[in-house]
């Protein structure tokens, strides 16, 4: 027997993400319906103001209503990205998006992305809370042991949120892709099901209403180390 070789995992399959919705105190995580979520969408990303949402995404900024429902068409129907809508509880009215994508059932690993969040919903409760409910729906609904977040690595807010949710640093990839005509390199982050746990804990502790005071102020950060 040689000794290089490393123990066996369980090697059963993940669950494929399916369009169902996934409940929070502060937001709602639902599958993209662009009847039913492009009009608030639209009305919180356009304008030249809000063209920096868009800076590092595939697509967009958009011109005019009707770009906008094309683009929000083919995401809601794929399989992979799947596309969901983030809902405010309060309003009822869609406040970002993020996707599930490069599902890889088999190796029971997953990555989030094309995560755009408006100005409603920066900063806020919910936005924590909507990466707290998406990887406790990956990690303890379908059983991933990888869940990744990849940015340009030039976004340093992106870059900056992955590390206080959670996630790990692994490296740059040069010259990984070319989007909107411009070289990208991309920064690759994970969490391992094995650190979910203790993930989930600080989550939990931070959204707890006890960590904020009577102006919404936080008490004790995020922080994960």
């Amino acid at each position: 027997m040689r000794s290089n070789i490393v123990p066996e995992v369980d090697a059963s399959p993940a669950k494929r993400p399916r369009r169902t919705a996934i409940a929070g105190q502060h937001v709602t995580i639902a599958p993209l319906d662009p009847a039913m979520h492009g009009a608030a969408l639209w009305e919180s990303t356009r304008g030249a103001e809000n063209d920096m949402l868009w800076a590092y995404l595939f697509a967009g900024p958009f011109t005019n209503r009707a770009e906008f429902d094309a683009y929000l068409i083919a995401p809601a129907a794929a399989e992979d990205p799947l596309m969901f809508a983030i809902l405010d509880n309060a309003s009822g009215r869609a406040v970002g998006q993020a996707a599930l994508m490069r599902i890889e059932p088999v190796h029971r690993c997953i990555e989030v992305g094309n995560i755009l969040y408006t100005p409603a919903l920066q900063r806020t409760r919910g936005a924590t809370e909507a990466m707290y409910l998406m990887a406790r729906h990956v990690f303890e609904e379908l059983g991933y042991r990888r869940y990744e977040w990849k940015c340009d690595a030039l976004n340093k807010a992106s870059r900056r949120a992955a590390l206080r949710l959670g996630f790990t640093f692994e490296g740059v990839f040069r010259q990984h892709m070319i989007v909107k005509g411009r070289n990208r390199d991309t920064a690759w982050f994970s969490m391992l099901d094995c650190e979910w746990p203790a993930r989930k804990a600080r989550f939990e502790r931070w959204l707890d209403p006890s960590n904020f005071d009577a102006s919404g102020r936080q008490r004790s950060s995020l922080v994960v180390v």
